[in-house]
């Protein structure tokens, strides 16, 4: 990556970050970053990406579902709260993955499509956020992000090699923060550590070479880089402002001791979700990676804090309800939760211009379950959202419920609009059905 050094009637380099003494700030994608006397030579497409995400014990099913397909269909209790953005994301039924069975197992399997998960010797199989990582991972600093929340270690994650070796979750979403903003020697990164804890942000370090970026980008790159800017330094207010994240190390500690990192309570779930967005917001609009998975682990789930409703036990015990009201309360209430911050990031994504269009416009995400009904453990039509990219959204996709449709046609859409040279993902029949492109 280079330093910020430009001049006139020269293009801004790609891979540009601003430094500073154990900083560093990746850019956006600007207009400068475009050749110089662009009408002599091709404009740079601004790059595509994709976030797989997975709830794993999905959602109370009469919820979540649309009763009537098409455009005009009526949004759910649970879909309500993506009202602002249902123009933006396609919602289906009666999808599932061929052969994919065995209930809880079945998480590991979501993005790799590999059948049989709870089998006797079962293998997995490359996850397609590691495809993609494959074939066109060189191009960014990180050629993929694996995240989890309350992710078990070494248990679940979405992310798998080709010789089937699972790539543990980062559930720390400051550890994120630190890959993307951060580095340099260990007193260097101890510092900028130290001045965030403080309430300084990074562009407090690196505030020099902004300021001297923004005098010569055009009206409009700078529009991007304030909004960019805001966005980070909200994330870093949201993180020190967070009761749990900053432990104070204890006085005379035994010798050995590792000084705590940034920390956040298990209970604090949607706390954890939201960062993890917000991770995967900044490393797609910096262009630090294109490939992410994000495993919000629910099982393993304590009582969850939820400010409009006291949550009285695990997220596990709650999805096997058994119809019990209250349970199905609780539920509800957590499952709506999941779907105000998946509105949010996605309307985050939009709000953002690159290129000819918006962040979103050039970033798939997936959010679904490998769960159908966690109250009985089947892996049949599975509650499937899927936003962005290349396609014409805001319509409710209706297959067969008894004979499903493969959602691994899903997947092989999206690797094609990645620009994978690819006919077929595992159980892939073809590419997804009734999805058209923009």
């Amino acid at each position: 990556m280079k330093e910020v050094n430009i001049a006139i009637n020269k293009s801004l380099p790609r891979r540009t970050v601003l430094k500073g003494l154990g900083a560093t700030m990746a850019l956006p994608f600007l207009s400068a970053m475009n050749p110089a006397f662009a009408n002599n030579k091709p404009v740079r497409k601004a790059p595509k990406r994709m976030i797989g995400i997975c709830h794993n014990l999905g959602f109370y099913p009469e919820n979540f579902f649309p009763k009537t397909a098409g455009r005009n269909y009526e949004l759910t209790n649970c879909l309500k709260h993506m009202k602002n953005v249902r123009n933006d994301f396609t919602v289906f039924s009666g999808v599932s993955l061929p052969g994919v069975d065995g209930g809880h197992p079945a998480d590991n399997v979501f993005l790799t499509a590999a059948p049989h998960p709870g089998s006797a010797g079962f293998r997995n199989t490359i996850s397609m956020d590691q495809l993609i990582a494959e074939r066109i991972g060189s191009q960014t600093r990180f050629p993929s992000l694996t995240l989890g929340v309350n992710a078990s270690k070494g248990k679940h994650s979405l992310s798998w090699t080709r010789s089937g070796v699972l790539i543990p979750c980062e559930n720390q979403a400051f550890n994120i923060y630190k890959k993307l903003f951060i580095q340099g020697s260990e007193k260097e990164v101890e510092r900028q550590v130290q001045k965030l804890s403080l309430g300084q942000s990074i562009m407090d370090t690196i505030a020099g070479q902004a300021k001297d970026l923004n005098k010569s980008l055009g009206k409009i790159d700078r529009e991007r880089m304030d909004q960019y800017q805001t966005s980070v330094r909200e994330l870093e207010t949201q993180m020190v402002n967070s009761t749990n994240w900053v432990k104070k190390q204890k006085p005379k500690a035994p010798a050995g001791t590792v000084k705590p990192d940034m920390n956040i309570d298990s209970r604090d779930y949607f706390k954890q979700l939201k960062f993890m967005y917000s991770m995967a917001h900044l490393a797609f609009q910096t262009d630090s990676t294109r490939a992410i998975s994000l495993m919000a682990d629910s099982v393993v789930s304590p009582a969850l804090n939820l400010d409009t409703m006291k949550i009285s036990d695990s997220y596990h015990n709650l999805s096997h309800h058994g119809r019990n009201k209250k349970k199905l309360a609780q539920h509800t209430a957590l499952d709506e939760m999941q779907m105000i911050l998946l509105a949010e990031f996605i309307s985050n994504l939009k709000s953002v211009q690159e290129g000819e269009g918006t962040l979103l416009d050039n970033s798939m995400v997936l959010h679904g379950s490998n769960m159908g009904n966690a109250n009985t453990h089947v892996c049949t039509n599975l509650p499937v959202i899927f936003a962005g990219g290349p396609f014409k959204h805001g319509q409710h996709l209706v297959f067969d419920k008894t004979f499903n449709y493969p959602l691994s046609n899903l997947y092989l859409s999206m690797l094609q609009a990645m620009d994978l040279e690819i006919d077929k993902f595992v159980t892939s029949t073809g590419t997804m059905k009734g999805l058209e492109k923009t």
